[in-house]
């Protein structure tokens, strides 16, 4: 899936659930194929009333959504909000602060600024998935994240 160019696509391709849950395959798992977190089988089946997975090997957590392992995780935001809100952040030149988040996505200013900690702690490390998950590069123009520990001070390093 491609990503989208403007803001108006973003928020109408990430409105779409099939859209979000096809987009979160692509990105956790590059050759397309669902493998559970605990367990890594790819013996897993969509349950679409609840809209989790099912690992069919037994194990205590055999039920898992897209949002395991991810920075995600622990939030009851859905990714039609999560993933527009990357696409904003990313997308700004100059940085775009809670307020402007929270009139963009109609969230409030609260849960704004939560979600822009959490991309901006992502964007910091590198990854999108949690510490202890194993994810990929995230790849941002113009954007100037940390520095080396050579140019900091000694205090700091």
């Amino acid at each position: 899936m491609d990503s989208p160019k403007t803001l108006l696509e973003a928020i109408n391709v990430f409105s779409n659930p099939d859209n979000c849950r096809e987009f979160m395959i692509g990105v956790r798992w590059l050759d397309g194929v669902v493998r559970c977190p605990a367990c890594g089988s790819d013996k897993v089946v969509y349950m679409e009333k609840s809209k989790l997975y099912n690992c069919k090997v037994n194990h205590p957590k055999q039920k898992f959504s897209l949002k395991v392992g991810t920075i995600f995780e622990d939030s009851p935001i859905g990714l039609d909000k999560w993933l527009p809100a990357v696409w904003l952040i990313i997308s700004a030149k100059h940085g775009i602060s809670s307020y402007e988040l929270h009139r963009s996505l109609g969230v409030t200013q609260k849960t704004a600024w939560f979600m822009l900690h959490r991309i901006r702690l992502a964007i910091q490390t590198g990854s999108f998935m949690k510490a202890d998950g194993n994810g990929g590069e995230v790849e941002i123009d113009e954007t100037f994240i940390g520095g080396k520990a050579r140019n900091m001070h000694s205090a700091k390093r």
